[in-house]
C-alpha cells in the first residue's frame, strides 16, 4: 500500500522497507518481544538476515533490544521488541460520538477521550474537534508527533484516496480530504476507513474475535453496518462499501430512509428509528415509563428504551424484539451466504443487551441453514468504546508495518 504523502516528516519512526521487516513488527505487535532465533525460525529465513533487517528496523525507530532471551544453549541471544517510542492516534467518529485514544505500538490504549459530537456539524468542526483531543492526549503524555493516525468516520470510504462518498448521515462530507486534512495538521501518516470496518479490526485485535479468522462485526447504532473479515483479512469490496447491510430491503414499504429509499433496515431500527418510535409510543400514551421520561426532554433514545427494556415495559421489550427480529432475518440469509465461524454484536443500540441478543439468535438459528449455524457463536462486543479507537490503531499500524 503506498503511501500518497511521500513529503510528511516522521520524527519519530520511519516505514518497514521489506516484506520480511514488516513481518517482523506484526509479530512483535501481536505476540510480544521475540528472540532473533525464534523471529528467523518463525519466518524461515537465515539468521544472517534477521540480524539485519533488525538492525535496520533499529535504524528506523521501529525496533528496539529489550533484554537477554532465555537461553536455548550456546550464545544468549537477546530479544527484539518494538520501539518504545512508537504512538498510535486511533479516532473512531459515530454519529452522534467522537473517541480518541493514543496507543503504544502493541495498540495498549495508553489514554482515551470521549465525548459527544453530531457529525452533521461537517467535517471542518468534527476534525478540529477531533484534532484538539488527540492534541490535549498527545501533550499530556509527552509525545511531540505520532507514528500515525487511524481515522473511522460513519459512511462509506474511498480507501485508497482517505475521501468519504456520499455517505448518507454526513452532510458536507461528501469527497471531503479527511486523509490529507489529518496529515497536514498531525505531520504523520493516516488511513481512514469506515467506522464499522474499524471497529471488525479493533475486535480481530483484542476482543472476542481475536481467533477468528472468518466473522462479522455488526454495529447498530445511529446507522446499521457490517464489517466483513474473511480469512483474516477485512473485506471492503470494490469500491469501499461492503457490508452496508442497513440498507438492505426488509420490507416492501416502510419509512423513508436517509438514503432516500423505503423499508430499509436502517430506517426500521437504527438509533434515530428507535428515538422516533419510542417518542411516538410515549406520545400515543401506550407507555407510561416511557412518557415520563419523555416529559424531561424532547425526545428519546436508545439508551431510555435500553433502561425501560429492564423495568419490564411491554412497548420497550417489543421494540427491540421487532428490530431485533429484522436484524436477524437480515443476518439468516448473510450466514447462509458466507457461512462465517462468529458474529459479533456491537454499537450503542446494541446496548439494548439480552432481549435484542436473544431475538437475533433466535431468528439467525432458525432461518439459517442448519450447516452453517452448528458452530456459529453469536455474541456482543466485550470492548465497549474502545473497539472503534484500537481498530483505529491497528489500521494505522498495519500501514506503517507494511512494506509498499
Amino acid at each position: 500500500m503506498a503511501w500518497h504523502h511521500r513529503h510528511v516528516a516522521m520524527t519519530l519512526a520511519g516505514r518497514a522497507e521489506t516484506a520480511t521487516q514488516a513481518k517482523i513488527l506484526r509479530l512483535l505487535r501481536d505476540e510480544g518481544p521475540k528472540a532473533r532465533v525464534e523471529l528467523g525460525d518463525r519466518l524461515g529465513v537465515s539468521r544472517t538476515t534477521i540480524a539485519a533487517e533488525v538492525a535496520r528496523l533499529v535504524d528506523l525507530g521501529l525496533a528496539a533490544d529489550a533484554g537477554p532471551a532465555a537461553s536455548r544453549g550456546g550464545r544468549r541471544s537477546t530479544l527484539v521488541d518494538l520501539a518504545p517510542q512508537l504512538r498510535f492516534v486511533g479516532i473512531d467518529t459515530g454519529a452522534t460520538s467522537i473517541d480518541v485514544a493514543i496507543t503504544d505500538g502493541r495498540l495498549g490504549v495508553l489514554s482515551q477521550l470521549s465525548e459527544e459530537h453530531d457529525i452533521k456539524v461537517g467535517p471542518e468542526k468534527t476534525l478540529a474537534r477531533a484534532l484538539e483531543l488527540t492534541r490535549k492526549q498527545l501533550t499530556e503524555l509527552g509525545i511531540e508527533r505520532p507514528s500515525g493516525v487511524g481515522i473511522g468516520i460513519p459512511g462509506p470510504v474511498d480507501f485508497h484516496t482517505g475521501v468519504p462518498v456520499s455517505p448518507p448521515i454526513m452532510p458536507g462530507w461528501d469527497g471531503y480530504p479527511v486523509r490529507d486534512a489529518l496529515a497536514r495538521e498531525l505531520g504523520c501518516p493516516v488511513l481512514v476507513d469506515n467506522d464499522v470496518n474499524v471497529m471488525a479490526l479493533g475486535e480481530q485485535h483484542a476482543g472476542v474475535a481475536k481467533q477468528a479468522q472468518d466473522f462479522l462485526f455488526v454495529k447498530i447504532g445511529t446507522g446499521i453496518g457490517c464489517g466483513i473479515v474473511v480469512d483474516g483479512q477485512l473485506y471492503r469490496g470494490v469500491d469501499g462499501c461492503a457490508g452496508d447491510i442497513g440498507h438492505i430491503r426488509v420490507e416492501e414499504f416502510g419509512p423513508t430512509c436517509a438514503c432516500g429509499n423505503t423499508g430499509c433496515l436502517e430506517a426500521f431500527f437504527g438509533g434515530a428509528a428507535l428515538s422516533r418510535d419510542a417518542t411516538a409510543a410515549a406520545h400515543g400514551g401506550r407507555s407510561e415509563i416511557l412518557a415520563a421520561v419523555l416529559d424531561e426532554r424532547s425526545a428519546l433514545t436508545a439508551a431510555d428504551v435500553a433502561a425501560a427494556t429492564a423495568q419490564g415495559d411491554a412497548v420497550s421489550v417489543q421494540l427491540v424484539r421487532d428490530g431485533g427480529r429484522r436484524v436477524g432475518h437480515v443476518l439468516a440469509s448473510l450466514v447462509s451466504f458466507f457461512n462465517p465461524g462468529l458474529i459479533v454484536i456491537g454499537g450503542r443500540v446494541a446496548r439494548l443487551g439480552h432481549t435484542l441478543l436473544a431475538e437475533i439468535r433466535s431468528v439467525v438459528y432458525r432461518r439459517s441453514l442448519p450447516l452453517a449455524t452448528g458452530n456459529l457463536p453469536i455474541v456482543m462486543t466485550e470492548m465497549g468504546d474502545s473497539a472503534g479507537v484500537v481498530g483505529s490503531a491497528r489500521l494505522i499500524s498495519d500501514g506503517v508495518y507494511a512494506a509498499d
